[in-house]
Formats: structure tokens, sequence, C-alpha cells
């Protein structure tokens, strides 16, 4: 079988020339598009695939998959009416995770979660107004899906 062309950044299917049936690699490249653009993810990195996924949700594969997602570490799993797709992460790549807003980046063959900083407390000397800016500026932090709330 002749391997099918496919984009250099992410591997979406190409036409081939003179390719029979070009709406199926057209409506694959539409489906991965779909996911990849804006890319949210319900939760992960996870090892074992939900029980009821809803068409259109997408999830991070975590290490040891199991089930339908064997084989597919770090990978996004998209779940389509013609069941799951994957799609491998790229290098500096970033998704919003729902479950948290957090955003996650994919570096050094890992997804990488934002930290986490806890609210100032405690001290033998107590500046109210830095601890209140210090925290306001916490809060911003994790609306923008840079922080994790600690």
């Amino acid at each position: 079988m002749t391997a099918m062309p496919a984009t250099s950044r992410f591997a979406l299917p190409l036409l081939a020339v003179a390719q029979a049936q070009k709406e199926v690699t057209h409506n694959e490249a539409l489906i991965w598009l779909d996911a990849l653009i804006h890319a949210a993810v319900e939760a992960g990195p996870l090892a074992v695939p939900p029980t009821d996924p809803a068409s259109g949700q997408c999830w991070i594969v975590g290490a040891a998959p199991t089930g339908g997602w064997t084989d597919q570490e770090n990978a996004l799993a998209l779940w389509t009416a013609g069941g799951w797709r994957f799609m491998p992460p790229r290098e500096g790549m970033s998704v919003t995770r729902l479950t948290d807003r957090a955003q996650l980046r994919f570096e050094a063959g890992a997804w990488i979660a934002p930290g986490v900083i806890e609210a100032p407390a405690g001290g033998s000397t107590i500046d109210s107004e830095a601890r209140s800016a210090i925290s306001t500026l916490i809060l911003h932090l994790v609306a923008q899906g840079l922080l994790i709330s600690g």
C-alpha cells in the first residue's frame, strides 16, 4: 500500500493525484483541523479512555495507555462518529484543558502543566497591601491558564 501524502507539521492527509474518493481524505483532514485549531481537551493526560465520549471531545493520552488508546502515548485522542482519531503532538504545541482552564504545552516529549503558586501566608512581618497585590496577580495568572490555583 502506498503511503498517503501528508502535511509536514501535523501529518494532515493530502489529496493524491487522480485519487478516487477524494472526499474521504478531505473529510479526514477537516476532522483533524477541527480538533487542532484552538485545541481544547476535556482532561488529561489520562491512561484510560472515557467510557461514554461525545463526538468532538478530545483528551490527552497519558503514559501506559490502555484499551482503545494502546500505543498512543501523549497523542491527542479525538472521539468521532467513526471512532478514535489520534493526533501526535508537536514540540511547542499548546492546548487548553477544560477541567481547570490550564494551558498545557508539549515540551521535550511530555505535556507540561502550569506551576502552582500558593498565596502568601505566614512570616513575622505582614504587609497586607503586598499580600493583596500578590494574591490578585496570582488570580489573574490562573484566569489566563498560566498557573493552577493551589
